[in-house]
């Protein structure tokens, strides 16, 4: 049960300050994509998450996007604004996190995961032994996404009793 437990929950992605990271000693971000920074509908970010990537890079931070998408928008994404990726995760399977850890020669104490599903990125984070931090997803925007968060609603209710919520 604990591993479907968020560590930290927050409103969405670009609420995370660089401090917050700073004081957790926390150096390499790893980015879940899809409804985390981006919608499924659009492939330009908004203004805000442009902002947000600027201040992490010149606050040192490490970012890449560890996604369980093989579309080709990710590595565009990724390649177009400066970042890491690593595709076809398959989250919630370590794989694909322990690559990006390995890659970017990190600690997994000094890692975190962010993203919006609590069955995939808090859960892959947490059996992979980096930080778990989960978002509000940017858009629910089909049936069986909507009917996902609602069999979360438990975990982030537990979550909340037992964690940080910024």
């Amino acid at each position: 049960m604990l591993s479907f437990l968020p560590k930290y929950i927050f409103p969405k992605l670009i609420d995370i300050e660089p401090q917050f990271l700073s004081e957790r000693h926390i150096k390499l971000v790893l980015l879940d994509f899809d409804n985390t920074m981006l919608p499924y509908t659009k492939n330009e970010p908004s203004e805000e998450l442009l902002r947000w990537i600027e201040t992490m890079k010149e606050n040192a931070f490490t970012l890449c996007i560890v996604s369980n998408s093989h579309k080709r928008r990710v590595p565009d994404f990724a390649e177009k604004y400066g970042l890491h990726c690593v595709i076809g995760a398959k989250k919630p399977r370590t794989k694909g996190i322990l690559e990006a850890v390995r890659i970017h020669k990190a600690h997994k104490k000094q890692t975190v995961l962010i993203g919006d599903q609590i069955y995939t990125d808090v859960l892959g984070a947490n059996l992979a032994g980096v930080t778990s931090v989960i978002v509000k997803s940017i858009h629910n925007h089909n049936f069986w996404l909507k009917l996902r968060h609602v069999f979360e609603v438990p975990f982030l209710t537990l979550a909340a009793n037992r964690r940080v919520i910024r």
